[in-house]
C-alpha cells in the first residue's frame, strides 16, 4: 500500500508539473497573441513621415490672374501688358507675377520644365503645341475641363480663351509641362 501512495503521489507530482506546464505554455500563448494583436492594431493606426514638399504653386490665383488679361494686344518678342504678350511672353509674365521663374521661350519651356501626361492636366499647366511644324512652337495655360488662354498670333490680335474640344489645338498639342515654385 506504501508503494501504491508512492506511486499515486508521482502521479499527482508529474500531473502537478504537466499541469503547470501547460498553464504556463497556455499563459505565454495567450500573451503572444495579445503582444500579435496589440502590434497588429498599432501598425495599422501608424501614419508613414509625411515626406517634405516644395511649396506648391498657388494654383487657381495664377489662372485668375492669366483669365483678367483676356484682351492684351498680342505683340511678337514682348512681355507686359502695357507693350502687349507673345505667347511665351504671356505664360513667362503670369507665372513671374506669382514669384515662379520660367524660360522665357517655348523651346526652352519645352526643355527646362517637368513633363506631365496629358491626362494629368491640372489649372496653371502648360500646354506646348506645334503649330509651325517643329517641335514645340506656342505655349498656353490649361484653365480647366478644355479651356487654355494663351496669346495665339498676330491674326487673333490678343490674349484669348481658346478650347482643346477645337480640332486645330487639339491635333498639334504635344506635350504639357508644370511649372514649379522656385523663387530666386
Amino acid at each position: 500500500m506504501v508503494v501504491l501512495r508512492i506511486n499515486v503521489l508521482i502521479i499527482r507530482v508529474s500531473a502537478v508539473k504537466v499541469l503547470s506546464l501547460n498553464c504556463y505554455f497556455s499563459t505565454l500563448c495567450r500573451l503572444l497573441g495579445v503582444c500579435l494583436l496589440l502590434l497588429l492594431i498599432s501598425a495599422c493606426s501608424t501614419t508613414p513621415e509625411p515626406k517634405p514638399e516644395a511649396p506648391k504653386v498657388q494654383r487657381q490665383p495664377l489662372v485668375d490672374y492669366a483669365l483678367s488679361l483676356q484682351g492684351v494686344p498680342y505683340r511678337w518678342g514682348k512681355a507686359s501688358p502695357t507693350e502687349g504678350f507673345d505667347c511665351s511672353g504671356f505664360v513667362q509674365y503670369v507665372y513671374r507675377q506669382h514669384g515662379i521663374h520660367i524660360p522665357r521661350t517655348v523651346q526652352e519651356m519645352a526643355i527646362g520644365l517637368p513633363e506631365v501626361p496629358k491626362n494629368e492636366l491640372i489649372p496653371g499647366d502648360l500646354l506646348l503645341f506645334n503649330t509651325k511644324g517643329r517641335k514645340a512652337s506656342h505655349v498656353g495655360l490649361f484653365v480647366c475641363d478644355d479651356k487654355f488662354v494663351h496669346a495665339p498670333s498676330q491674326r487673333a490680335g490678343k490674349v484669348m480663351v481658346s478650347s482643346l474640344n477645337n480640332s486645330y489645338w487639339r491635333r498639334r498639342l504635344i506635350g504639357v509641362r508644370r511649372p514649379q515654385h522656385t523663387p530666386r
